[in-house]
């Protein structure tokens, strides 16, 4: 049987996807408008909602989202 390679994550969810959402920011301003900056812009969209159903899911609370 093969063992899974395991490593533990030195950066939390949130951190890692707030230096990821930077990251792409910067080199989608650097594209000029046009499908590469637009598929870039989706998915920095998407990392930030990642982001906050993080954060909703760790609230004390619970709260649906608003």
């Amino acid at each position: 049987m093969k063992k899974r390679r395991r490593f533990k994550q030195e950066l939390t969810l949130q951190e890692r996807l707030t230096a990821w959402t930077e990251e792409m920011k910067a080199q989608a301003a650097k594209l000029p408008p046009g499908p590469e900056r637009d598929a870039i812009i989706k998915k920095v969209r998407q990392a930030d909602v990642a982001s906050h159903i993080d954060e909703w899911a760790k609230s004390p609370g619970l709260q649906p989202p608003t």
